[in-house]
């Protein structure tokens, strides 16, 4: 057990670092389009390993991508903000077609893909950086975002009141190549192994009816 705890403490999103400051230049990215056919949202809640796993497998979501947001330090680079000091959480950018998939449907899938009530925490992840946001860009979104929330307190879902942090959103750091697809490129990892894997399992189990045929 201590040998797990040891691998998962390094192979999870830890590691030291000195103060952060402003990147002059942000971290080299690959361009994903977005067509006019399609709409782009933002969520964190934990490690973006899994998060963006979980959303690579809905229908009607054409791509998933790692990155940052929420902070103030303008082009953050992994090691800046897994210290937690540059106000920014793993976030992901998920580009998705409105005609088969709805924003309150992703909105749905957030909420039901992790706990919205552990404060800066998810699973072995600990740290502001790991805190649960759902961001809106438009009024319609933060309605969206806060009627769905009324509603699982209201149904009482959880035991504990959701923490979840309703952020209007500014900018997205794209992180670093080697992020992107983690848990597809990297499924011997221990931290996929033991945290990323099955909790996507627990997603495609309680959530069947939003899987891409394909995946099914």
């Amino acid at each position: 057990m201590r040998l797990l705890s040891f691998s998962l403490f390094f192979s999870a999103c830890t590691l030291a670092a000195p103060k952060p400051v402003d990147n002059p230049k942000p971290v080299a990215q690959k361009n994903y389009a977005v067509s006019q056919e399609q709409a782009v949202a933002y969520f964190a809640s934990g490690c973006f390993w899994c998060v963006e796993a979980v959303y690579e497998h809905i229908a009607g979501v054409a791509e998933v991508i790692s990155g940052y947001a929420g902070g103030q330090t303008k082009n953050p680079n992994y090691k800046q903000v897994v210290t937690g000091r540059t106000g920014h959480a793993e976030t992901i950018k998920v580009i998705y077609d409105p005609k088969k998939v709805s924003f309150e449907t992703l909105v749905y899938a957030f909420f039901g893909s992790h706990d919205p009530t552990t404060l800066n925490r998810q699973g072995p992840d600990k740290g502001t950086h790991y805190r649960s946001i759902a961001f809106y860009k438009t009024l319609e979104e933060k309605n969206t975002i806060e009627n769905i929330i009324q509603k699982l307190q209201a149904a009482k879902r959880y035991q504990n009141p959701i923490v979840t942090e309703v952020k209007k959103f500014e900018v997205f750091y794209q992180a670093e190549d080697y992020h992107q697809d983690y848990e597809k490129n990297n499924p011997n990892n221990p931290y996929i192994k033991a945290v990323s894997k099955p909790r996507v399992s627990r997603f495609l189990q309680a959530y069947p009816e939003l899987i891409k045929a394909d995946l099914e």
